[in-house]
């Protein structure tokens, strides 16, 4: 796997995405449970085409009690994150690198926006999340937006089918740091996936 260079911003003031029903055991579940130690916080993840910057598909990264990916039809399968209804668990830091290598691609960029929240903002993002279900085709960023707009503190966000007019919109509240994440490798995500799976198993 070409894996390039994470390009660190500095805090800024300025794909489809089809419904499946997934629910992994209870038993499987809690062995995966990953816990973070800072600050509890939330990582909007917006995927988009090198060329034209459009943005492709929206996902958010979830810091509360437990440390979860909410990736609405998302396109990436691993074994190692069992999943709910596009709620991944057992987002380690490894875990979520290989979800951003995963989506980063000489065609397709990722952006990752970051803020931190009070833990109960952040649990009731987990909670939101959780009740969600699963979301059909190219809804990603609707579905994504509708339940942030819930949370206190964030009321200001749009309900948008567009994945940059909510990215644009989350760059925008206070004390959001932004990371731009580029690879050089192919278009073709089968590759990608295989690489990340061995690299998995491999323990790397």
């Amino acid at each position: 796997m070409q894996r390039r260079q994470f390009l660190f911003g500095l805090p800024l003031a300025l794909s489809a995405c089809s419904a499946q029903e997934v629910w992994a055991p209870d038993d499987v579940v809690a062995r995966a449970i990953y816990r973070g130690t800072g600050p509890k916080s939330l990582t909007l993840y917006t995927m988009k085409n090198t060329g034209s910057d459009n943005g492709a598909h929206t996902a958010l990264m979830i810091d509360a009690s437990q440390r979860v990916m909410w990736d609405p039809a998302g396109s990436w399968k691993q074994d190692r994150m069992p999943e709910r209804n596009d709620v991944l668990f057992g987002v380690t830091p490894r875990l979520e690198e290989y979800y951003v290598s995963f989506h980063a691609r000489v065609t397709y960029y990722v952006i990752g926006q970051k803020i931190e929240v009070s833990p109960e903002v952040a649990e009731r993002a987990l909670q939101l999340a959780l009740r969600a279900g699963p979301v059909s085709q190219a809804s990603c960023t609707r579905a994504t937006s509708r339940f942030l707009r819930q949370l206190p503190g964030f009321e200001s966000l749009p309900q948008t089918w567009f994945p940059n007019k909510l990215s644009d919109a989350f760059a925008a509240l206070p004390g959001v740091t932004t990371r731009e994440y580029r690879e050089t490798d192919s278009d073709d995500k089968s590759i990608a996936a295989r690489e990340i799976a061995a690299a998995i198993k491999e323990g790397q």
